[in-house]
């Protein structure tokens, strides 16, 4: 439980950005941004927090039978950034493929589109095909939607280092949204920069949620761990009463049975702790898989808190056993009594 508390922020973020982007930059005085811009932007994020992102270009062009909106984005990134998108056919993984297009659904029934189909747009007597690769379902306005990379919609609406917008996604674990918006704010003050609140504010309050809730079942296990193994030692001491008794009356002090009492707890619990460390990997990554899908990474604090907290709690569960060893009457016991 250590381990997936220590490594939960970071499944959890992963599993979150399933929910498509939370950070959105848009154009401010200007009606549009630059390429360059986009690109600094990129390099800017957070170490190690950007999943994905993407530039938007939208245009309306003349298809073979009527006018559509044609969508320019970085399909490199799409399948990370929108990762709810239910896709027919393939997703197009490259920024720089100019021959195929993914359509929205409703505008892929309204044209009678299926996959492998052609569909043509042209241009004062200019005109460039595309294959249909892939057909998607996003419940918003990209199913009515042409979609291809974003250099063939610049080119074609002569809008070459232009975007309308940029979406990412980052990871929230440690606040990188709220860093990211405070440094591209100081960077671009023209731009529209502001991160999508309902996605990476949630995303906050549910990390926190479930990192105490983590916390809370490690303590009550750590809690029944420790009545167990009173509850064991005291069976133990009871068994051994005849022997604390001989000892005691051969001139054993108190404080010689504490520090074999204590001693033998010490060994058992370093053995234990080895065990359970073991065990817990083991179990730790049957969680991980089962919730995640995915590996529970175990972190330094789990291999210093975990023999520390192991310790403390067979010492405390030694306790009773301990006081009970030393008020056993040698006189009574070893007569039977």
């Amino acid at each position: 439980m250590a381990g997936v508390y220590f490594d939960i922020n970071q499944k959890m973020s992963h599993e979150l950005r399933n929910y498509g982007a939370n950070f959105f930059v848009g154009p401010g005085k200007q009606p549009f941004i630059r390429d360059e811009q986009y690109l600094e932007m990129t390099r800017l994020a957070p170490n190690n927090s950007l999943v994905a992102s993407s530039p938007y270009l939208y245009g309306m062009v003349q298809a073979d039978l009527e006018k559509i909106v044609l969508m320019g984005a970085d399909f490199s990134q799409l399948k990370n950034l929108v990762p709810y998108w239910q896709v027919k056919g393939k997703w197009i993984g490259v920024s720089f493929d100019e021959r195929n297009a993914m359509i929205g659904n409703k505008l892929a029934a309204k044209l009678e589109l299926k996959l492998g189909s052609r569909i043509n747009i042209m241009k004062d007597g200019e005109r460039r095909s595309f294959v249909i690769k892939g057909i998607i379902e996003s419940g918003a306005s990209e199913d009515n939607y042409l979609i291809v990379n974003i250099p063939v919609v610049q080119d074609w609406l002569d809008k070459q280092g232009h975007i309308n917008y940029a979406m990412f996604s980052l990871a929230n674990d440690e606040g990188q949204v709220e860093r990211y918006t405070h440094i591209l704010r100081q960077k671009y003050p023209e731009l529209n920069i502001r991160p999508i609140r309902k996605v990476s504010a949630s995303e906050g309050k549910v990390l926190d949620k479930i990192k105490l809730l983590m916390g809370v079942v490690a303590f009550v296990i750590l809690i029944l761990s420790t009545l167990c193994v009173n509850t064991t030692l005291t069976a133990m001491i009871s068994e051994r009463r005849y022997e604390f008794a001989l000892q005691k009356a051969l001139g054993a002090s108190h404080k010689a049975i504490t520090h074999q009492i204590l001693m033998e707890t010490i060994i058992m619990t370093t053995a234990a702790i080895f065990v359970g460390l073991a065990l817990g990997y083991l179990l730790a990554q049957i969680l991980g898989q089962t919730v995640f899908n995915s590996t529970i990474d175990l972190r330094l604090p789990v291999f210093v808190i975990t023999p520390i907290l192991s310790i403390i709690a067979a010492l405390v569960a030694a306790i009773v056993p301990t006081i009970r060893a030393m008020n056993v009457d040698p006189a009574k016991v070893l007569k039977g009594e």
